[in-house]
């Protein structure tokens, strides 16, 4: 018999990961639309002559490289989803963060103990 403690609710495991239901799926959908953009703007890059066109259309896979190697409309729109995606998904792995008043009270206290160790050897090296 596993005890309740044991399976975290879907409320609580959301809370967890610090990323809300309406973000996740915002993450998904851009992930599949950004799939299916780079997939058919890789294939229409492919339908030329141009080899930097062609490398380009075979390169759809990583979202920057595309776009460096061929600047054209196609390119740029095909992955700016991916791209995108990819942000958002960089993001949400950053979580939720304190705030700046946390942050600097922490940072006083480390400048302030830093301070005191300084001044205590140097008290030392005085004697």
């Amino acid at each position: 018999m596993s005890s309740p403690a044991a399976a975290p609710e879907p409320a609580a495991a959301s809370a967890e990961e610090g990323m809300t239901w309406w973000y996740r799926w915002l993450c998904r959908i851009a992930g599949v639309i950004g799939g299916m953009s780079c997939a058919f703007a890789g294939l229409w890059n492919c339908v030329t002559i141009n080899p930097l066109n062609i490398a380009a259309g075979v390169w759809m896979m990583m979202a920057v490289f595309p776009v460096m190697l061929s600047l054209t409309l196609t390119t740029l729109f095909g992955n700016a989803i991916a791209f995108a995606t990819g942000v958002l998904y960089g993001l949400s792995a950053l979580g939720k963060k304190g705030d700046a008043i946390s942050y600097a009270r922490i940072h006083q206290q480390q400048k302030q103990m830093d301070e005191e160790k300084l001044t205590g050897t140097l008290e030392g090296q005085a004697l």
